[in-house]
């Protein structure tokens, strides 16, 4: 409860957000990303059907997306619920689309009959963590795995494989992002010391976009538990791993996480992906403002 307390006031500042809104301010150029900002089908009333989103009411010169993901929205949910036609509306408005994900892809091109182009999230797109600045991260002298996940969502089966697994290599189960009934120690800390935390760790579990790519980018051995029921993740996190060439890290049977976790993770060929595709993320950053990406 302190983490998600004081979580807001420590991290906002270093997006320059302040704590009186900025409602559709005139600009040169908008851009709405990345992650899931077209994910509008969700019983989550914190998120749901935002138009603001979609760019609606803006009063920018011109308006892109980078990355973006409709999440689990799929289009037959939107012909369910009767809302394609809105959300047609509002993606023929942009000036040039960039999506993460093939779902993503398929919904614009039915929905308004353009390809939009696939990019990176951008924890992949920039050089983590080798640019990062110097943080004041506590790392764990004694051996430790990560465990980086929502509260709760690690049942009781996959919690007892990860203590097994745990117990077996003589490893602590570090909690980062929310509390596992697994867990030896939750980890509070910042966003930048997250990188730290992985780069120093034996390995780890994860069911989670961002834990994911925190993984890849750190070159870790790591399991990925995709959530299909729910605030389901399949349709983005299947198509990330997927285009790295990482599908054997999905954990398909419980039993087989020590399996997965021992694989030896080619990650040469990974980077080498990576690479080519933070080339096109700066063409596409650079052609839409008119001026160089910084690499």
């Amino acid at each position: 409860m302190k983490y998600k307390k004081n979580y807001a006031g420590k991290n906002y500042p270093v997006l320059g957000l302040e704590e009186t809104y900025n409602y559709a301010p005139k600009l040169d150029l908008l851009v709405i990303g990345s992650d899931e900002v077209f994910n509008c089908i969700q019983d989550n009333s914190n998120v749901g059907f935002a138009p603001e989103l979609f760019g609606a009411g803006h009063q920018a010169n011109r308006l892109i997306s980078y990355a973006a993901s409709f999440g689990n929205t799929t289009l037959e949910s939107l012909k369910k619920y009767q809302v394609a036609d809105q959300v047609a509306q509002w993606l023929r408005a942009f000036d040039a689309l960039s999506v993460r994900d093939e779902n993503s892809r398929k919904i614009v091109q039915e929905l308004i009959g353009k390809d939009p182009v696939c990019h990176l999230d951008p924890v992949l797109a920039y050089d983590y963590p080798a640019k990062l600045p110097e943080t004041k991260a506590k790392i764990p002298h004694d051996p430790y795995m990560i465990l980086y996940g929502y509260s709760g969502r690690f049942n009781k089966e996959e919690a007892g494989e990860i203590r097994k697994y745990a117990k077996r290599k003589g490893l602590k189960i570090l909690c980062i992002g929310g509390i596992q009934r697994c867990g030896d120690k939750f980890i509070d800390c910042s966003p930048f010391e997250i990188f730290e935390y992985f780069k120093h760790a034996e390995s780890v579990v994860t069911d989670t976009f961002h834990g994911t790519i925190f993984s890849v980018v750190t070159q870790k051995k790591f399991a990925t538990f995709v959530r299909k029921n729910g605030y389901g993740n399949s349709e983005k996190l299947t198509d990330l791993l997927k285009r790295l060439g990482l599908e054997r890290q999905i954990v398909t049977d419980t039993k087989k996480l020590g399996k997965i976790l021992n694989l030896t993770v080619a990650y040469e060929p990974v980077m080498e992906k990576i690479k080519r595709e933070r080339q096109r993320t700066y063409s596409y950053l650079k052609e839409m403002t008119g001026h160089g990406a910084e690499e």
